[in-house]
């Protein structure tokens, strides 16, 4: 029944941890092998060992959100453009639009109908030109802006080695071409000022236009079969898994004494379904995914209620948000960068309206991702999200991301879930 498994999970009261980080415990991953953030050496070369189509580069040389990487930030660098370089402006304008360098249009807004999809997160440089800045005071903010700008979120390029010298006068001399008038839109959506807002995928939970409600109903399947143990989640929770655990869901992730850690339904099915059926339902496999969507849906439509006020949790939130403001990776970028109202929230990273945290990012995940054609949980989320900002990712089930994702459930207390959602 749901009261057994509520009771097996929930009994943290009494319990108490440290905030400081020497009192979490070690944890081996129970992900599959291409969520454990692995790295190995082949042929003299580092390789990460991540999903199929991912980067395999190694970010080794950049910190991390792991708890034990006590590297400091990257020093704030002076520099000023080497008199043998030359920019040209042609060059610059490809560097200004190469996705595999950034791209610049994603934050930045500029001439031509080839700048799509541009972002606002940065200002609109379509006549920067006509500002007069010195080639100097360009070459500078495009090296290292935290001279000028101590808090900006704009990344490092030059100090952080993803640009060179001669890129970034590229850059400088195609930014000095950039003149008014700006010739004026043929498509407001090409302006992120001007682009419509996105309004989403229709009704997640119509199995007809969600394919990600089908694969946990199927899940239903699991549910009742039998693992080498001889037992299945049905023979202790009877009712099925659209009504067994109703009720659970909405108290995750939360800090589970037998583990002296917090975590997710997803975490909990890895080590639970092994200790009682014998199956393996390691973080990331298909049927891990499934079930947990399964476990969440039976609770649609009750509000999130996860632990704010324990010893265990508070010391967990405050770790979770220390790891929310903390910049990490090549490009030298925290999770509140893209995601608070002060900085990045509201506004368009390229194509992408990128979410705020204060309203509530959680309680829609897994969501099935349209571009993916499969449903992703919170922690392939994140994962996705390190690679690009040129960090090595944890473990799916690491503590470090565990602990990220109870400080930001917390701001979807009181509100409904509604399990599986869509996201492009």
């Amino acid at each position: 029944m749901a009261t057994r498994w509520f009771a097996a999970l929930v009994l943290a009261a009494g319990c108490a941890t440290a905030a400081d980080r020497s009192e979490v415990p070690r944890w081996t991953s129970r992900a599959i092998p291409e969520a454990r953030g692995d790295v190995h050496t082949a042929d003299g070369r580092r390789i990460a060992v991540r999903y199929p189509g991912w980067t395999t580069q190694d970010f080794g040389r950049f910190r991390t959100y792991a708890y034990d990487d006590a590297r400091p930030a990257p020093a704030v660098q002076r520099a000023t453009p080497p008199p043998d370089l030359v920019g040209d402006a042609s060059r610059g304008r490809a560097l200004f639009l190469d996705r595999a360098k950034g791209p610049c249009t994603g934050c930045h807004l500029a001439p031509g109908d080839d700048v799509w999809p541009a972002g606002s997160v940065g200002p609109d440089l379509s006549t920067i030109g006509d500002r007069k800045l010195t080639e100097a005071y360009l070459y500078q903010q495009l090296w290292d802006p935290r001279v000028t700008f101590p808090s900006t979120i704009m990344p490092p390029w030059g100090a952080q080695r993803v640009l060179t010298p001669q890129q970034i006068v590229d850059l400088v001399a195609y930014l000095q071409t950039l003149r008014g008038p700006a010739p004026p839109e043929k498509d407001p959506d090409r302006n992120p000022f001007t682009r419509r807002k996105p309004v989403g995928f229709g009704d997640n939970l119509d199995p007809t236009n969600n394919p990600a409600v089908v694969r946990a109903e199927d899940a239903e399947t699991l549910w009742n079969a039998r693992g080498p143990a001889g037992k299945s989640c049905a023979d202790c929770h009877s009712g099925g898994g659209r009504k067994a655990l109703r009720g659970v869901a909405p108290h995750y992730p939360r800090y589970v004494p037998a583990y002296r850690r917090v975590m997710s339904i997803e975490d909990f099915l890895a080590v639970h379904a092994p200790e009682t059926t014998g199956r393996e339902l390691p973080v990331e496999s298909a049927d891990n995914v499934d079930l947990g969507m399964l476990i969440k849906m039976s609770s649609d439509g009750l509000p999130v209620a996860v632990d704010t006020t324990s010893a265990p949790a508070r010391a967990a939130i405050a770790r979770g948000q220390a790891t929310f403001y903390k910049r990490v990776g090549e490009r030298n970028h925290a999770c509140a960068d893209c995601h608070t109202p002060e900085r990045g929230a509201g506004k368009f990273l390229g194509g992408r309206l990128l979410g705020d945290v204060t309203t509530g990012l959680t309680r829609h995940f897994p969501t099935w991702r349209t571009d993916r054609a499969e449903p992703w949980d919170m922690r392939k989320r994140f994962q996705w999200c390190m690679t690009p900002l040129g960090m090595n990712m944890l473990p799916a089930d690491s503590i470090e991301y565990a602990e990220l994702e109870l400080y930001l459930t917390q701001f979807d207390n009181g509100k409904p879930m509604n399990v599986p959602g869509i996201r492009h």
